[in-house]
C-alpha cells in the first residue's frame, strides 16, 4: 500500500538521528543543570503527590492532574508498543526505553516547572503548557512556535495518542478472545465490519462522551478513580509472571544490556535490525509511553491548585518513573523472558503470548486479563488526551467555547472511528505527530533551561 509506505518514510526520516540526539541531550542536559534532581528529590516529589495546598486557584488538586497525566502516559503503549518495539528492535530496545525515561524525569520536571510558573488565570479560563511557557517565557516573537505546538497538539489528541492507537489496541484485544478468526462480520455492501471492532467502538464513544461532556472536573475524578488501580493491578499480574519465571530473570537481563550495545540485536524477532533501528525503536517508543519531551503533561499540570512550580514539577516526573521506569520495564521484561519476542507476531498478539505462557492460569484468562487491562489503560488515556487537545484548541481559538464542543463531538466520532483503521498506519501517524509536538516544546525547554535551574538550585539551597 502506497500511503502505509509514505507514511513509514515519513517516520523513519523525522525519527532519524538528529531527533533522538535532541531528546536524549535535552534530558542529560537538564540532568546536569539540576543536578541529578531526578534521583536526589524523587522521595520528595513522592511527598508531595497528595499533599495540598490551600486556597490556590486552579480546576483540579495535584493528584487528580497527576492522575491526568498518569492517564495518558499509561496507555496501550505500556503494553503494546513495549512489546512491539522488543520484537522490531530486540531486548536492547528496552533498556534504550529506561535510559530515555531516566533522562525524561529531568525534562518532565522542567516541563510541570514552566506549566506553573508561565501559566495565566483569565476570568477561571486557564492558559497553560507548552504554547504559554513558549509565548510568555520566551516572548511575543515566539507565538508562531508556540500556535504551532497548540495545531501539533490538537491533532495528536484527535488522530493519533488519544483516540485511534487505543481504541485500536481494546479492539486488537477483543478479538483475540472473542473471534480470533475474524469469523464474525456485518457486511453493509461491499463492506465487511468486525463484530468486534463496531461494538467495542460503540462502547468505549459512548462512555467517553459521558465522562468528557463533564469537562476537566469529571476527567480528573474519574482518573483519580481508575488509574491508581489498573496500574496496581497491572503491576502485580507482571510481578507474578516474573515471579513463575524467576530463573529465567538473569539470562533476560543479559540479553537486554547486551543487544543494547551489540550487533546481536540482529538476532532479534525480525531479521535485518541495526544498531540505529534499536535505538530508534528504544527512544520513540520511549517517549510514546512516557510523554517526556513531548509537551503534552504540562497541559495538565497547569491546571493544578497550585502556585508552586517546583513542587508540581517534582509530581510531575513521577509519572514518569510510574509510567516507563515500572511498568514499561515490568511489561518488556514479561516479553524478554517468555521468548515472546522471537515468535514474529505484533501488537497485542505479543502480549498475549507472553501472558499466555508465563502466568499459570488457562489462555482464556490470560488473554481476559490482557483486555481487562488495555480498556482500563485505553479508556483513560482516550479522556486524558482529550482534555489536551481541548486545550490547545482553547489557546488557538481564545476560549472559543463552541468550537471547543464541536471538536469533542469529533473526538469521540474518532474514538468509534479508529476501531476500523489498520494498526501498522495509526502507530507510524501517531509517532509522526509526536514528533512534530516534541520538537517545538524542547527547544522553549533549551532555551529557558537556566531560568528553570537557577529557580530550583535557588529553592532548594
Amino acid at each position: 500500500m502506497v500511503t502505509l509506505d509514505v507514511i513509514r518514510q515519513i517516520h523513519d526520516f523525522i525519527w532519524g538521528m538528529p531527533l533522538i540526539c535532541l531528546i536524549i541531550i535535552v534530558g542529560v542536559w537538564l540532568t546536569i543543570k539540576l543536578k541529578g534532581l531526578q534521583v536526589t528529590k524523587l522521595k520528595k516529589a513522592f511527598s508531595f503527590m497528595l499533599k495540598e495546598e490551600e486556597g490556590q486557584k486552579g480546576e483540579v488538586s495535584t493528584f487528580q492532574a497527576l492522575c491526568i497525566s498518569m492517564s495518558a502516559t499509561i496507555g496501550t503503549g505500556n503494553i503494546t508498543a513495549v512489546a512491539s518495539a522488543i520484537t522490531i528492535g530486540g531486548p536492547g530496545a528496552l533498556l534504550w526505553m529506561i535510559i530515555t525515561a531516566f533522562f525524561g524525569m529531568a525534562t518532565k520536571y522542567a516541563e510541570g516547572f514552566l506549566a506553573v510558573k508561565y501559566r495565566k488565570i483569565e476570568n477561571d479560563r486557564i492558559i497553560g503548557g507548552p504554547y504559554a511557557y513558549i509565548e510568555y517565557g520566551l516572548g511575543a516573537k515566539w507565538k508562531p512556535l508556540a500556535k504551532a505546538f497548540a495545531i501539533f497538539g490538537m491533532f495528536a489528541s484527535i488522530l493519533g495518542l488519544g483516540t485511534l492507537t487505543q481504541i485500536n489496541g481494546i479492539v486488537d484485544a477483543a478479538q483475540n478472545v472473542f473471534d480470533k478468526e475474524s469469523l464474525h462480520l456485518l457486511s453493509i455492501g461491499k463492506i465487511n465490519l468486525s463484530w468486534c471492532s463496531l461494538i467495542a467502538g460503540a462502547l468505549i464513544a459512548i462512555f467517553s462522551a459521558l465522562v468528557l461532556i463533564g469537562g476537566v472536573k469529571r476527567i480528573g475524578r474519574v482518573c483519580e478513580w481508575i488509574v491508581p488501580i489498573m496500574a496496581l493491578t497491572y503491576i502485580a499480574i507482571c510481578l507474578l509472571l516474573i515471579c513463575c519465571n524467576i530463573k529465567e530473570i538473569p539470562l533476560a537481563i543479559r540479553s537486554i544490556v547486551q543487544m543494547a550495545f551489540s550487533n546481536q540485536a540482529l538476532a532479534g524477532g525480525i531479521t535485518g535490525i541495526t544498531i540505529r533501528n534499536v535505538i530508534q525503536q528504544g527512544v520513540a517508543k520511549g517517549i510514546f509511553t512516557n510523554e517526556a519531551g513531548l509537551g503534552s503533561a504540562p497541559i495538565a499540570t497547569a491546571t493544578v491548585k497550585s502556585n508552586d512550580p517546583i513542587r508540581q514539577g517534582l509530581v510531575a516526573m513521577t509519572s514518569t518513573f510510574f509510567g516507563t521506569i515500572i511498568i514499561c520495564t515490568l511489561t518488556g521484561l514479561c516479553v524478554v523472558l517468555t521468548g515472546a519476542w522471537k515468535e514474529n507476531l505484533m501488537g497485542i498478539s505479543i502480549a498475549d503470548y507472553a501472558f499466555t505462557k508465563g502466568l499459570p492460569f488457562p489462555s482464556i484468562v490470560c488473554s481476559l486479563l490482557i483486555l481487562l487491562c488495555i480498556i482500563c489503560f485505553a479508556f483513560t488515556t482516550i479522556i486524558g488526551w482529550n482534555l489536551y487537545g481541548v486545550k490547545c484548541l482553547d489557546y488557538l481559538t481564545k476560549g472559543n467555547v463552541k468550537i471547543q464542543k464541536i471538536y469533542n463531538w469529533l473526538y469521540i466520532l474518532m474514538v468509534f472511528i479508529g476501531a476500523f483503521l489498520k494498526i501498522d498506519l495509526i502507530w507510524n501517524l501517531a509517532e509522526i505527530i509526536n514528533a512534530l509536538m516534541a520538537i517545538p516544546n524542547l527547544i522553549a525547554i533549551l532555551f529557558l533551561t537556566n531560568d528553570i535551574a537557577k529557580d530550583t538550585n535557588l529553592y532548594f539551597k
